[in-house]
């Protein structure tokens, strides 16, 4: 038990190292790109520490799946190349020994990911959708200005004067607007009061009792309607995502027993992560194979691609199953059980590391 004691160590100090500096790399690059969307107003500046938090608390799931994975491989192929493994295995012990130490050091990280995929990340996609939405609207608010002549949106030549404003009510009193059209008309509005709506794509500027005069400077052709309630469409940029309607925000009880493709594409994604921190820690066991005569860091490459390929798959499959094209079960099971077997033949093959590799592959998959 002395190994086992000294193996949940190390990779408890080597998990804990790793998983800070991808997280301060993940948190800067983030923060740059957040800033960068504030800067072109697609994001309220007032949201964006607390947007990188709920960006960050996101990622969190997955960054514990790369910790638990890189940590494990990395403190076995220590071992490897320190010849501890050697010493292990010629005392007669295989690597199927390093089970237990493993999952003991992998499952409270995947008890952690299944408690933030079902409970934490639901609530906190749901928060940050309807704080990111709130502030963009007090954003939007903010930019009227009473008793100035202002532009209006995008379009050249629209421009406003507002004689009053109220913040709390978002009410504006006294309007004057001037446009031109594809045209060239001059449109020139008055309305007593008016509002920003929101609703939709679209936020579109609500007047009530007004006139519009429409015509050709010089001409003396002007046309005048009086209406009650008149909308002009400012921009169609759309705001940020209602945060009701979207399967990230759904609670997981809702989830369960659905038949909706979206919801079972995400409750699959929900229930794979934790089972992947547990398969990808094992994997870690026979891939940290090192060989010291060589000096070569191919198992690294190795590693890497067989992450690259369960994730890039687990995603596939979520896609389809969103899609329709496949119920639940068939896009949750198949890449967990070929890693499963990927697991055993890899174990079978390394633990008899003096043959060659493709002979040890197989002597490992036909039993020789």
């Amino acid at each position: 038990m002395i190994y086992h004691r000294q193996f949940i160590k190390e990779t408890t100090f080597t998990a804990i190292a790793i998983f800070f500096v991808v997280l301060a790399i993940l948190v800067f690059t983030q923060g740059i790109n957040m800033l960068g969307r504030a800067a072109d107003g697609r994001v309220a500046v007032d949201a964006v520490a607390t947007l990188i938090g709920f960006w960050t608390l996101g990622m969190t799931p997955l960054l514990l799946v790369l910790t638990a994975y890189i940590s494990t491989l990395t403190v076995l192929t220590r071992y490897w190349r320190d010849s501890e493994m050697a010493i292990w295995l010629s005392s007669g012990l295989g690597l199927r020994k390093w089970i237990r130490p493993v999952l003991t050091f992998a499952l409270p990280l995947a008890l952690l990911v299944a408690a933030m995929q079902v409970a934490v990340l639901p609530w906190a996609e749901y928060r940050s959708r309807e704080y990111a939405e709130i502030l963009k609207q007090k954003q939007n608010l903010s930019l009227v200005q009473a008793g100035t002549f202002s532009e209006l949106g995008k379009k050249d030549g629209r421009v406003y004067f507002v004689e009053t404003f109220d913040t709390d009510g978002g009410i504006m009193k006294n309007l004057f607007i001037r446009d031109i059209d594809e045209t060239g008309r001059d449109s020139v509005v008055f309305a007593k009061e008016g509002r920003f709506d929101l609703s939709g794509n679209k936020r579109t500027l609500v007047l009530n009792n007004g006139y519009r005069y429409s015509g050709i400077a010089g001409r003396g052709d002007f046309d005048q309607v009086s209406f009650q309630e008149l909308n002009l469409i400012i921009n169609t940029t759309p705001k940020v995502v209602d945060p009701i309607d979207h399967r990230r925000t759904i609670p997981t009880a809702q989830l369960i027993g659905s038949s909706n493709p979206q919801y079972q594409a995400e409750l699959m994604w929900r229930v794979s992560l934790p089972i992947t921190v547990l398969l990808l820690s094992l994997l870690a066991v026979p891939l940290s194979y090192f060989n010291t005569r060589s000096g070569n860091s191919y198992h690294v490459l190795l590693a890497v691609g067989f992450f690259l390929v369960y994730q890039n798959g687990l995603t596939l499959l979520r896609d389809a199953v969103e899609d329709g094209k496949i119920n639940f079960w068939l896009g949750l099971l198949p890449m967990h059980l070929l890693m499963i077997a990927c697991i055993w033949v890899l174990l079978r093959m390394r633990s008899m590391p003096a043959k060659p590799f493709w002979q040890g592959l197989k002597a490992a998959v036909l039993g020789r």
